[in-house]
């Protein structure tokens, strides 16, 4: 009965990949980064002495605009985690849907192999071997029966236990295949709720946006870029880049030839390029271009790749942004980076220092 169920389960799972729609690396942590002097994060950066009340309304505007692309950028990464994690599932239980077939084909063999051996005995007269070489009178042909006996004996026993084994891995491929399905439906749900948070909050800013006139917008890009440029004006009088003069790793220059290249291409939300990228997408994809392989998230840059302090960060290097780890760029040199900043802006050149630094991760280290 339990092999009818295993069977059964493994039939389901290799129609239900019929159904499947597969979308398009951890080493020790070195000391810690310098955390940045200037108190800029996304939700309370510091706010300018405005003169006017339109201005302190612009300023308002823009904190909130600051916090709604921040859980955007949030919720992006946890999309973007959810996805990868479903690529690799569903190429998993691809795999496991293969191996059952396998194993039914390999049953199925094993099964018209025993058959034939049972057919042979009935045609022997019903009698097993051991009991026919008992009435035999030759001593010769008894000698060699005994022998071709032993060696029945074995191949039966072989065939049985090959058995025995396919029918106990098709039953652990059918589960290892059941709890990969399991856990791509929980991400495929994590996706989806990341996508309907990224969107709500995406469209919250693009509302607000919207109801500003042109020079309104305008005075709002110049107070972001005031922001920004005072933050890296703190940054870099903190010091903190005096000793950071390491040069760029051949794969890093690599990197970042690739990554300037892309330079004016709009932000996008779970974008890999070539047309659009989302930060993570444009700094992932860039060290792919160099040959290395990283993690497709921000979280998981910070979390999986080598560390390196700030004061001894190179060009190449990823620095990572936010206590969340929600955003990252690559360092160029000379306190630059290059990054996609959100959505609404392009690909583009700013200060390392004008966000507040989580830490520095070095692919190549």
């Amino acid at each position: 009965m339990n092999r009818r169920r295993c069977a059964a389960a493994a039939i389901t799972v290799v129609c239900a990949v019929t159904l499947l729609a597969v979308p398009g690396t951890a080493f020790a942590a070195t000391a810690a980064p310098a955390a940045p002097t200037a108190p800029t994060a996304p939700a309370a950066p510091a706010a300018p002495e405005p003169g006017t009340p339109a201005e302190k309304s612009l300023e308002a505007i823009r904190l909130e605009l600051e916090g709604l692309y921040a859980k955007a950028a949030s919720a992006t990464d946890a999309y973007n985690l959810a996805e990868e994690q479903t690529k690799k599932q569903s190429a998993e239980i691809v795999k496991l849907a293969q191996e059952i077939v396998r194993g039914q084909d390999r049953i199925a063999d094993l099964k018209a192999r025993a058959g034939a051996t049972a057919r042979a005995q009935y045609r022997g007269g019903g009698l097993p071997p051991e009991a026919q070489l008992m009435l035999t009178d030759d001593p010769q042909l008894f000698l060699d029966g005994i022998g071709r006996f032993r060696q029945g004996q074995k191949a039966t026993h072989d065939l049985m236990g090959e058995l025995a084994q396919t029918q106990d891995d098709l039953e652990t491929y059918t589960k290892e295949a059941s709890a990969q399905w399991t856990k791509l439906e929980a991400n495929r749900v994590k996706q989806e709720k990341a996508k309907k948070e990224i969107n709500q909050q995406i469209a919250a800013a693009e509302k607000i946006e919207a109801q500003l006139e042109k020079k309104e917008r305008e005075r709002l890009l110049k107070l972001e870029q005031e922001a920004a440029y005072r933050a890296q004006a703190s940054w870099l009088g903190s010091g903190i880049l005096k000793s950071a003069k390491g040069r760029a790793s051949g794969k890093g220059r690599q990197a970042i030839a690739f990554a300037t290249a892309q330079i004016g291409k709009p932000y996008e939300w779970g974008a890999e390029g070539p047309g659009s990228y989302d930060c993570s997408g444009l700094t992932s994809q860039a060290w792919a271009a160099a040959g290395r392989t990283i993690p497709r998230t921000s979280q998981e840059q910070w979390r999986l790749l080598p560390r390196v302090d700030v004061k001894d960060m190179r060009p190449g290097d990823l620095i990572i942004y936010h206590a969340d780890a929600s955003h990252v760029g690559m360092y160029l040199g000379d306190g630059a980076i290059v990054h996609a900043p959100r959505p609404g802006r392009d690909v583009t050149i700013t200060g390392a220092g004008s966000m507040v630094i989580l830490g520095v991760v070095r692919p190549d280290k």
